[in-house]
């Protein structure tokens, strides 16, 4: 009986085993296919990032030869490892990001450089018991006055890699050279391979695919105020339940689309800073006027601010009573359709890059229609009617009041862009603009700025008084 009721326990023992490897071979199948999606869908986001760890790939395979080829490491020796590294922290995602960090890099080795070789040299004079002494005093002296630097905002932003690299560099070389009586040599082979390898970031980000800053930091803004405009078209039919039909998950999706512009100050910032390094290239000539594209975003954040009021609105316990809906409705929905077609006529501008004049006849009848809703909320309509049923629908009335008045500041600050960046009247037909708005990548986005219905009818009458052929080329 015993070993009968040994074996059962044994029996036990493996059973439960085993299917404890077999859930986790389930778990572990899982797993894998979850990981395989994921990297599917990163990579289906945006094929660039595919590109660029390809391209990272490649350069550091070409710096490698300076291990692999004995004529290259003879003349370069142990130092040739600078390449690979200088490769590995310099090569990022666009175009200028990766020449400022190489630039930040070059010019921050070459300057402690000078200064290590001067150093050593003036530590010389001072004899043997000074020279530790005074080289360990210039150390302390360079490193707390770079460090100081670093916390100054404006050098922060664009040279805080050049600060770093510059410490790290004249540390090594003045403290190596105590040791080494070659510290020129030693000093002019670490520049040559940090500069090959600086120059080879910078030249296959340049020439394979590249990514610009500048580009993606245009688009983004576009984009961005593109979705302001879709959610004030929807908001009037959705607040006021005018449409008849309930709401699917598109238009859902399209309402809640501003919410990511809600924390892209940081990103806009960073697209800004890489684009000031980048050349001239496509439709941005070198100098463009970067700066104002953070503030068109900073005044279109403070609209979204207000229209992530407004979705509070939507979906707040106490709605607005339809006795003060019928008088407040009318004039609430041409204020957020106009301002929602005018956004989207000003992201259509800065998208195709001309005067974003089209927006103004939408502007101005937002504006009639704020000017209508102040003159009705100071009448004496409301005397009669219960504060409590008038409180949702004035709150509604005053942010869209606001969200106007920052409408026509938005469109302020792409009129000065325009002149300052020279955006060019539209001259050629609608349909090459619309297929260039079409044709042009966005920024980790699926859809493209759409053309409003009004656009078309402003080009429809700038057309009309054409010459024939002209039309006929619109018509095709």
């Amino acid at each position: 009986m015993e070993v009968g009721y040994g074996s059962g326990d044994k029996t036990g023992f493996f059973t439960q085993g085993r299917r404890s490897l077999e859930a986790l071979i389930v778990q572990f199948k899982v797993k894998t296919v979850e990981l395989a999606r994921n990297i599917k869908k990163l990579g289906q986001d945006d094929p660039r990032r595919v590109i660029h760890s390809l391209k990272v790939g490649l350069a550091l395979t070409l710096v490698s030869t300076f291990y692999y080829c004995q004529p290259l490491y003879s003349n370069f020796d142990e130092t040739a490892i600078w390449a690979i590294m200088t490769v590995v922290v310099v090569f990022e995602f666009s175009v200028g990001a990766t020449l400022g960090k190489g630039l930040n890099r070059g010019m921050a080795t070459l300057m402690a450089g000078g200064l290590g070789i001067g150093a050593h040299h003036l530590a010389n004079l001072s004899g043997h018991i000074g020279e530790p002494i005074l080289l360990g005093f210039f150390v302390f002296l360079q490193a707390t006055i770079s460090t100081f630097l670093r916390f100054f905002p404006t050098l922060k932003a664009r040279y805080d890699y050049g600060l770093l690299i510059f410490i790290l560099t004249f540390s090594m070389i003045s403290v190596s050279g105590y040791r080494d009586d070659e510290i020129l040599e030693i000093a002019h082979r670490r520049l040559s391979t940090i500069c090959i390898g600086g120059a080879t970031c910078v030249i296959i980000s340049i020439v394979i695919f590249p990514v610009w800053a500048g580009e993606d930091l245009h688009n983004l803004i576009a984009l961005n105020i593109e979705k302001l405009g879709n959610f004030l078209e929807g908001f009037g039919d959705e607040y006021f339940k005018r449409t008849g039909r309930e709401e699917c998950n598109e238009d859902k999706k399209i309402l809640e689309g501003y919410k990511s512009f809600l924390n892209s100050k940081t990103s806009e910032a960073s697209l800004a800073n890489f684009a000031s390094w980048e050349p001239g290239h496509g439709r941005f000539p070198f100098r463009h006027p970067w700066k104002l594209y953070l503030k068109v975003g900073t005044l279109a954040r403070e609209c979204a601010y207000r229209i992530e009021a407004l979705n509070g609105c939507l979906n707040a316990d106490i709605q607005v009573s339809s006795e003060v809906s019928t008088i407040i409705q009318e004039a609430c929905t041409t204020m957020s359709l106009e301002s929602g077609k005018a956004l989207k006529e000003l992201a259509l501008a800065i998208k195709i890059m001309v005067p974003p004049s089209s927006a103004d006849p939408h502007i101005e009848n937002a504006k009639s229609a704020a000017k209508n809703i102040k003159s009705l909320l100071k009448s004496g309509i409301w005397e009669d009617i219960d504060l409590l049923k008038v409180i949702p629908g004035v709150t509604v009335c005053s942010i869209l009041v606001d969200v106007v008045t920052r409408t026509e500041e938005i469109a302020a600050s792409i009129h000065e862009l325009a002149s300052k960046a020279q955006f060019k009247s539209a001259e050629s037909p609608l349909s090459e603009q619309i297929q260039s708005v079409k044709s042009a990548p966005m920024v980790n986005c699926s859809h493209v700025i759409t053309v409003s219905e009004s656009t078309l009818a402003v080009s429809q009458s700038e057309s009309s008084s054409a010459p024939k052929d002209s039309k006929q080329s619109m018509e095709v």
